[in-house]
């Protein structure tokens, strides 16, 4: 059974960078999408970020643009995320998920296409 497990989080300053990892159980290069999503109390999950399986091409939601990057290593099974300038409003808790159907590109993914999810890790940035 596939798992996959954040790290990464933390408290920071704004401006501040934090990298997320989110390690999987077994090979995920079947995975057709990664992404990195996040929820604060009381909102619906948010896609930040998504790459696809040879990591080539990428896309970001526009609040993120310029200051995160998604990239994979498939030979590590792991998805990164990294985050610099952050913002308090990046604050929330952060997951990666994997979309498991085929899937011709990764752009515009909605969080219910993605059927294996991690189980977050939080992310905190005070003003």
């Amino acid at each position: 059974q596939v798992q996959l497990v954040e790290s990464g989080g933390g408290s920071v300053q704004a401006g501040g960078s934090l990298r997320l990892s989110c390690a999987a159980s077994r090979y995920i290069y079947r995975s057709t999408c990664m992404g990195w999503l996040r929820q604060t109390p009381g909102k619906e999950r948010e896609g930040v970020a998504v790459i696809d399986t040879a990591g080539s091409s990428t896309y970001y939601t526009d609040s993120v643009k310029g200051r995160f990057t998604i990239s994979r290593d498939n030979a590590k099974d792991t998805l990164y995320l990294q985050m610099n300038d952050l913002k308090p409003e990046d604050t929330a808790m952060y997951y990666c998920a994997a979309v498991t159907m085929w899937r011709s590109s990764c752009y515009a993914v909605s969080p219910a296409e993605y059927t294996l999810w991690g189980q977050g890790t939080q992310v905190t940035v005070s003003s």
